[in-house]
């Protein structure tokens, strides 16, 4: 799932202290794949007994998983097994939860609140209600939920992959080397401004 996208790989590895997650926006070779194995079979003779590599579906067209898996189960001989799986469909979930409903009816309220606020606009001025920022998506950014128009999403949008041009989420792709004791350090000189957070209102 999540075809070019390796948001799913990433932030699944970071959570279960993957030893390696292969993405599409990270593009790796032999060299890279011979270094994991290497580090795995290191790891496995000290007393962890256990590893875990992702893999994202699109992330190369020639390292596939049974590719992958055949590596590590040749190069892991008398120190480890391989077992792998293809989680597919079962990633979609099944009923709604508690969560997703009340998400849900929050979002659909806010897009009926906004349509009725673009008629009122549009009234008497004939039959055109359509601008630029009328024709938008519905989303969370930042913690905020917004509207963002469909031409500022189109310049930040990679079609051909069906990605956005820039992931957030890619700044913390070292902390997985450093979570499965590579020799890897992060980078924190990245200045970011703080967001004032409003306190809740009773």
């Amino acid at each position: 799932m999540g075809g070019y996208c390796g948001y799913l790989a990433n932030m699944g590895g970071l959570a279960a202290g993957a030893d390696a997650a292969y993405i599409f926006e990270e593009p790796f070779d032999i060299r890279d794949l011979q270094s994991n194995v290497e580090h795995l079979t290191e790891k496995m003779k000290t007393t962890i007994q256990r590893g875990l590599v992702l893999r994202n579906e699109s992330c190369s067209e020639n390292y596939t998983t049974d590719f992958i898996y055949q590596l590590y189960s040749e190069e892991g001989k008398g120190v480890f097994d391989c077992r792998k799986n293809v989680l597919g469909h079962m990633q979609q979930g099944g009923a709604p939860s508690p969560f997703d409903r009340n998400f849900g009816t929050k979002i659909s309220a806010r897009a009926m609140e906004w349509i009725t606020a673009k008629l009122k606009e549009a009234r008497g001025r004939g039959k055109k209600f359509t601008t630029d920022d009328s024709v938008c998506v519905l989303g969370i950014s930042k913690r905020n939920v917004i509207f963002q128009p469909v031409a500022e999403l189109k310049q930040q949008t990679d079609f051909e992959h069906r990605i956005p041009k820039e992931q957030w989420w890619l700044k913390l792709r070292p902390l997985m080397k450093i979570l499965a004791k590579y020799k890897a350090s992060y980078d924190v000189s990245d200045s970011g401004q703080l967001e004032h957070v409003q306190p809740w209102s009773v």
